[in-house]
């Protein structure tokens, strides 16, 4: 039987599973060459910087302090990849934690070479079963974002929006900007059309998520 979000029961119960299980850090990889080898599916979350992509993992999988977090806009400058820790049934799946993109207090010389390693990544990485394209609720899609978006969509990578930081705005305000969004993507044919508002601080829209990780990775 399917909720008002379209994910079965058994799909959230496998989403809560699968984040509730213990994940270990994996790697850095600061150049394309250094990638894990492509021998499981992937997700990744990509988005502007301090769209709170590490703290949406950390809350995501239950784990603070997994994903590095930071106040200042360019703390992630690698692609950061996790997996669940090894044991019985664990599935194999990697979770790429991408730098951001956009404006970071950082050289201009950096964030272009982190920028171009992130284009590198979601463009030729053929495991990569989804993008989760994170954008600030405060702020909405920006200029930077649909360069993103029209990039994911030329390369036929799938990608999903992820509303992030609701609790910063109010309820009235997440209706219209959910409507505004999944109107807006509609002319993307690389986004899924189910558009999800989360607040890592609040919980909100976390289960949903996780459902829906199970089902993009098919776990049952």
């Amino acid at each position: 039987m399917l909720d008002d979000t379209g994910l079965s029961a058994e799909q959230i119960e496998a989403g809560e599973a699968l984040c509730h299980r213990r994940w270990g850090f994996v790697k850095g990889v600061v150049d394309i060459k250094f990638l894990p080898v492509a021998d499981r599916a992937e997700i990744a979350f990509a988005g502007r910087s301090n769209v709170g992509k590490s703290s949406l993992i950390n809350a995501l999988l239950r784990q603070g302090g997994l994903a590095r977090t930071s106040n200042t806009p360019g703390r992630t400058q690698e692609l950061n990849v996790f997996a669940p820790v090894a044991g019985e049934q664990a599935p194999e799946v990697y979770l790429f934690d991408l730098p951001g993109y956009g404006f970071a207090k950082a050289p201009k010389e950096k964030v272009d070479t982190w920028t171009s390693l992130v284009k590198d990544y979601l463009r030729g990485r053929p495991t990569l079963k989804r993008v989760f394209l994170l954008i600030d609720s405060r702020h909405g899609i920006k200029p930077v974002d649909r360069e993103i978006m029209e990039m994911l969509d030329i390369s036929a990578v799938s990608y999903q929006v992820v509303l992030t930081k609701i609790d910063k705005i109010k309820v009235p305000q997440v209706e219209a900007l959910l409507a505004a969004t999944s109107e807006a993507i509609k002319k993307h044919p690389a986004a899924y059309p189910a558009v999800i508002a989360v607040s890592s601080l609040k919980g909100t829209g976390l289960a949903e998520l996780r459902g829906t990780l199970a089902r993009v990775l098919e776990i049952s």
